[in-house]
């Protein structure tokens, strides 16, 4: 125990010693290093001192070659500046010398000018006086001119304008002439190729009706009962049908009459169902007439879907097609009008398709152009306006619209499709045999063809020919020449479009021919 305590201590002690022997060794070299070091520190300060003065010398050198060279430079650019600024007033001397030259010239013009414009001046008074002198000469000669001419200056003035202006409207007259001649060669070519085709491509059959109807009777005896006691039984139908029932004379047969065509198809076939019935009386009567209306109802529907059908025309609104029925029973100079509105679609649709149109929007507006005849006799106003107005409530495109109003030019028309429904429209009413008018208003309109033509001056006779569709007139050839007579035409037809109306078209023609007549002696 005793020794491991001594050996313990031994070992303390060994390593105090070795510490302290350590320390002591390490305080030694350090002291040895720092020795070392302060004598390299010496000689780097000596020689970075050295180094130092060496190079303060050198820059010392070189501030001084860099002023040097500094100072040449300025004593160039001194020397440059001076040179420029002898330049300058070299310059500036001649551009005084210059100047006063100008000067003296300008003084010179001066004095030139102000001669010249005294000798205007005298020049100019000079004049003044010759043309006084000259207005009185020509107002002298004047008087004495409209003294000799025993007119005034006016006077010839206004002849000669007069003059002028016939001159200018024989000339216009010539171009017009030229101009409606070419125009109407190529519009008459086209327009007579699409027509030619449209009425070769479609052929419409022509119904022919007329303001009554007449009823076939199986005997005359049916005159009697038809007629019944004292008048009850055709009392009953007139009041129930509102026509009027007309018993005459006339073998196996009564008239009805009425200006609704509907109204007197109800009549008519009313009466065809009492007769074949043989029960005739007003109670009969009443009832047969109400069962007719209604069937005819549907039959006019079913018209009216049948032209929609036929044409190829849909969405049409029920109301428009229900009144396209009734056009079945209205005529319109003695031409089924239901007929003619189906051509003028087919008719359109083809000239249409020719020029490259909306085929199915012209036979729309062909079929529709003349539903306002539907209701003519219950609304006021023409049935252009009133069929524009009935499509329009029933949700019709604008164009059809315009179509419909202006293919009897109540407004003008601005599109093709309104121009073409016009054109079918006088194409199908214009056919031979399609439609027929009372002689009265056929020889009326004879005499007022006449009468238009006779109104102008320089007419020696008119004729209306070809029944009316042209008018020939043969005008003086010492009044009117050959232009004077293309104008005369012009006007003729102008007041004609204006004052007359009738369906299709009137060719007007104006002769003009010079006779020479001798005799041998």
């Amino acid at each position: 125990m005793f020794l491991s305590i001594t050996i313990l201590i031994t070992a303390i002690l060994a390593l105090l010693a070795g510490m302290a022997f350590g320390s002591i060794w390490r305080k030694h070299t350090t002291e040895a290093k720092i020795g070392s070091i302060e004598q390299l520190s010496q000689r780097m300060i000596e020689e970075a001192q050295r180094e130092a003065a060496n190079l303060k010398k050198e820059a010392a050198l070189q501030n001084k070659d860099t002023l040097y060279q500094m100072k040449q430079e300025l004593d160039r650019e001194i020397k440059e500046q001076r040179s420029e600024q002898n330049k300058l007033e070299r310059r500036l001397i001649q551009k005084e010398e210059n100047l006063d030259k100008k000067a003296d010239l300008l003084s010179e013009r001066e004095m030139d000018i102000n001669k010249r414009i005294n000798i205007l001046s005298r020049q100019e008074n000079e004049i003044g006086e010759k043309i006084k002198k000259l207005d009185d000469s020509l107002a002298s000669q004047r008087a004495m001119l409209e003294k000799i001419a025993g007119i005034t200056s006016d006077q010839a003035k206004e002849m000669l304008l007069k003059n002028m202006e016939d001159e200018a409207r024989y000339e216009s007259a010539k171009v017009l002439r030229r101009i409606e001649a070419e125009t109407r060669e190529i519009a008459d070519k086209k327009s007579k190729d699409i027509l030619s085709l449209a009425i070769k491509r479609y052929a419409g059959d022509y119904v022919a009706e007329r303001t009554i109807s007449v009823v076939n009777l199986p005997g005359e005896e049916m005159k009697g009962r038809i007629i019944g006691r004292e008048g009850r039984n055709i009392r009953a139908i007139e009041a129930a049908t509102g026509v009027d029932l007309i018993v005459d004379d006339t073998p196996e047969a009564v008239i009805l009459s009425c200006f609704n065509p509907i109204r007197r198809e109800v009549a008519r076939l009313s009466l065809e169902r009492l007769i074949s019935d043989g029960r005739i009386h007003p109670a009969r009567i009443e009832e047969i007439v109400n069962k007719v209306g209604e069937e005819m109802e549907v039959a006019i529907r079913e018209a009216g879907e049948q032209a929609t059908f036929d044409v190829g025309v849909h969405g049409i609104h029920p109301e428009l097609i229900k009144l396209i029925g009734k056009l079945k029973y209205r005529s319109s100079y003695a031409q089924n009008v239901l007929q003619h509105s189906i051509e003028v679609a087919f008719l359109c649709g083809i000239m249409a398709a020719e020029l490259g149109l909306n085929v199915k929007q012209a036979k729309r507006a062909g079929l529709l152009h003349d539903i306002g005849k539907a209701v003519d006799h219950e609304v006021e106003g023409p049935h252009a306006l009133i069929g524009a107005d009935l499509s329009k409530r029933y949700g019709e495109a604008g164009k059809v619209i315009h179509a419909i109003r202006a293919h009897h030019e109540d407004i003008t028309p601005d599109s093709i499709l309104a121009v073409l429904v016009q054109a079918a429209d006088t194409l199908s009413g214009a056919r031979p045999g399609a439609r027929r008018e009372m002689l009265e208003t056929y020889v009326k309109r004879l005499e007022d063809l006449e009468q238009i033509a006779s109104s102008f001056q320089g007419i020696s006779k008119s004729y209306a020919i070809q029944a009316g569709r042209e008018v020939r007139i043969i005008v003086d050839s010492d009044q009117v020449n050959d232009s004077g007579s293309a104008l005369l035409c012009n006007e003729i037809c102008r007041k004609i479009e204006k004052e007359l109306s009738y369906p299709g078209q009137i060719r007007v023609t104006v002769i003009r021919e010079t006779r020479t007549v001798d005799f041998a002696k």
